[in-house]
């Protein structure tokens, strides 16, 4: 950065600009509106109307009607689009994930109801497999390995019976080799080219999502394994980038990084290496984190949230997946902003 001309302090003062309100938002470099938030939700076959997460406070498991009022609400505030996850019963679980590809399966119906009400209304879904798989990994077992191709071919059957039942994104999480060239190929080639991809680029083998596991209920059949042989390493940086290449080179129309307050960096340099739709995933342990300490007034949650989102726009991020979205677009809406 080039030097200023004119000399230091005391002709410099920085807190001239930061005395008043008016001049603080004038000079303001990052802003939030509720055009970047999207809301991860999740949904449940039961009969009962929600359902609060334990280890996610004012987070719910949704019948389908409640979702459709829920996303009615979110909606009214302006948010743009939706995450929709499943919270498939047990005794559909099976080692090959088979009820991924059941085009009456909880999320399909899900969609079409969401859709049907609230046209308008962005819609993404996960593709993975963690939520229908007896193991809990994100694609098929094979001698204790998740293999690469053939989960891949359900991930592409999975992602067919999403679009066809209305999904306006298709989100692939499980970070197999190869998965976003398959996926567009397939939509492409059955009429959904106009579904879109937002790739989990750069996915981390995190240990901030656990409460996320314990909302869909794959926590208990992971047990003891890990998803450390395809999720990405912490430690690496530049392996991120070749990631992000790779999925927009396949098809992907944005790309995704996740978790979100760990990895600031990598938002950036995504962002200012390839300048495409980039995206941040504030995950479960994030949120609960904060709210834990919210809810016990060790932090002032309202601030706390709304400067972590400052934080993801401030690094490049053009979105933010985060629980609180609702919150916060209450938060904006009451503040006009």
């Amino acid at each position: 950065m080039a030097e200023h001309q004119g000399g230091a302090f005391p002709r410099i003062r920085m807190r001239r600009n930061r005395r008043d309100d008016w001049s603080r938002r004038l000079m303001r470099e990052a802003r939030v509106t509720v055009d970047d938030l999207i809301w991860p939700v999740f949904v449940k076959e039961t009969d009962v109307a929600e359902e609060e997460i334990a280890s996610m406070p004012g987070v719910f498991r949704y019948s389908i009607s409640r979702l459709v009022e829920a996303a009615g609400e979110a909606a009214a505030l302006g948010i743009p689009a939706l995450a929709i996850f499943p919270v498939i019963d047990p005794s559909l679980k099976t080692p090959g994930g088979d009820e991924a590809a059941n085009p009456n399966n909880l999320i399909c119906r899900a969609v079409k109801a969401v859709k049907k009400a609230h046209p308008d209304l962005g819609i993404i879904c996960d593709v993975a497999l963690d939520p229908f798989t007896s193991h809990g990994q994100d694609g098929i077992l094979r001698d204790g390995y998740v293999v690469n191709d053939e989960s891949v071919e359900m991930l592409v059957k999975q992602s067919l019976v999403q679009a066809a039942a209305g999904c306006d994104v298709i989100a692939p999480s499980d970070m197999m080799d190869g998965r976003v060239g398959a996926i567009r190929d397939a939509l492409d080639s059955h009429g959904h080219e106009a579904v879109r991809i937002l790739s989990y680029a750069a996915k981390y083998a995190s240990a901030y999502y656990g409460p996320f596991r314990d909302a869909v209920g794959s926590a208990t059949n992971l047990g003891g394994g890990d998803k450390r042989t395809y999720q990405m390493d912490p430690a690496n940086g530049d392996e991120a980038l070749r990631e992000v290449a790779l999925d927009l080179q396949e098809g992907a129309d944005m790309v995704m990084v996740k978790p979100g307050l760990p990895y600031l960096d990598i938002v950036h340099r995504v962002k200012t290496e390839f300048r495409v739709p980039t995206y941040v995933y504030q995950v479960s342990g994030e949120y609960a984190m904060l709210r834990g300490a919210g809810d016990r007034g060790w932090l002032d949650w309202e601030r706390v949230i709304m400067e972590s989102l400052l934080c993801f726009k401030r690094a490049g991020a053009d979105g933010i997946l985060t629980y609180a979205a609702v919150e916060v677009a209450r938060m904006l809406k009451d503040s006009g902003a």
